[in-house]
């Protein structure tokens, strides 16, 4: 398969559909004892949704959807921190267009910028680094975010920053990783899960092997998957082959884009730039060992956490979720958005409670821009 269309194939998606009825039947899966499939990239859980995957496959499997979106899972303390750099007189504060609506304890990114705060949307931290350059006398501060997708990007933008000496330039490092959150999801005893469709724009950079410990300690297959509609289909059907013949084996039905070991320059440059932090914390799960990454000492003059003295450099925050809100619970599988109080009622798009309602990979998104007046008359 070499172009869009024939992964959009409607004949070969029946075909599909077709063998994943035979296999759930096989396993005997019902809509009393259904399958749990993970989906952990928010990117995923929008494709299902959006091609209507929920609808067309067999009752007897349950998608849950996992803390693949990065926006999503940052704690609203470090949304807090951001404002407060932001705010700060002399400073250009940068970000993707994604984080400027997610709501903090006071406000929003987007609503510091109505206030008055120098916040500019970019598309890639190499526009801070130019901004930088144009504006020597003003600190020009990017707000590092995402999993292994991005997190090569900001490394060689503060590369090319100390080659430059620009000593305006700095990065509030949020840089997560997948496999530590989801070890953490396996040892809750209350996570009932079967098997993973796992991340496909992540698995780009990291490689397949990250995973190897889901299947080789946990007995749980996994299936590394694009986001066309068939290549989701096919990657829950090789899930389902897997449990039917009683394996567990890491498959990579994104061959054509996912390369075995990573990409050797980005994992190169993650490794030059960052070391892991001791713990970073995951919105609905806590503190995480190892699960965020920091800039090592090489670069310090690059960290705004140094820089700010805010952030982990501070101490770290503890920040209460809204009244009512169910992010975390959303984030970690344990309940649909369906099912939180506040969806299409007190946490709209344009009144959000909390990031899952409004960032591009959102669950509650994805429920509110496909399920639409359904989703909310559907809701508790």
């Amino acid at each position: 398969m070499r172009y869009v269309e024939e992964f959009r194939d409607p004949k070969a998606a029946r075909g599909v559909l077709a063998a994943i009825a035979r296999v759930t039947g096989e396993i005997g899966a019902t809509a009393e004892k259904p399958v749990h499939i993970m989906e952990i990239c928010g990117g995923h859980t929008h494709a299902i949704f959006r091609y209507g995957l929920d609808k067309l496959t067999p009752e007897g499997i349950e998608f849950i959807h996992g803390p693949g979106c990065p926006v999503c899972v940052l704690p609203m303390a470090r949304v807090d921190e951001c404002v407060e750099i932001a705010e700060r007189p002399g400073v250009i504060f940068c970000t993707f267009g994604d984080a400027m609506r997610v709501p903090g304890t006071v406000k929003s990114l987007m609503q510091a910028k109505a206030d008055g705060a120098d916040i500019r949307m970019v598309y890639s931290p190499l526009d801070a680094v130019e901004l930088a350059r144009r504006n020597p006398g003003r600190e020009v501060v990017f707000f590092g975010l995402g999993f292994e997708t991005t997190t090569p990007s900001t490394a060689l933008s503060i590369q090319q920053a100390a080659r430059e000496g620009l000593e305006n330039f700095s990065v509030f490092c949020n840089h997560i990783t997948v496999p530590p959150p989801i070890k953490a999801l396996l040892d809750d005893p209350h996570m009932v899960l079967d098997g993973f469709v796992g991340p496909g724009h992540v698995s780009m950079v990291i490689g397949v092997h990250p995973y190897d410990f889901i299947a080789d300690d946990y007995g749980k297959p996994i299936v590394v998957a694009g986001f066309e509609p068939l290549d989701l289909l096919q990657s829950v059907l090789m899930v389902l082959e897997q449990i039917r013949d009683g394996r567990a084996e890491v498959e990579n039905q994104y061959a054509r884009v996912v390369p075995e070991h990573g990409n050797p320059a980005s994992l190169a440059a993650i490794a030059d730039v960052y070391e892991p932090r001791p713990s970073f914390e995951w919105r609905g799960l806590g503190e995480i060992d190892a699960s965020g990454l920091r800039i090592r000492d090489a670069y310090k003059a690059f960290d705004a956490e140094e820089k700010f003295g805010i952030g982990y450099a501070a101490g770290p925050r503890v920040v209460a979720e809204p009244e009512g809100c169910a992010c975390g619970a959303v984030m970690t599988g344990r309940l649909k958005p369906t099912g939180c109080p506040q969806f299409g009622r007190g946490c709209t798009p344009d009144t959000p409670l909390g990031a899952l309602m409004v960032s591009s990979e959102g669950a509650c998104a994805a429920y509110w821009t496909y399920g639409g007046a359904r989703a909310v008359e559907e809701a508790v």
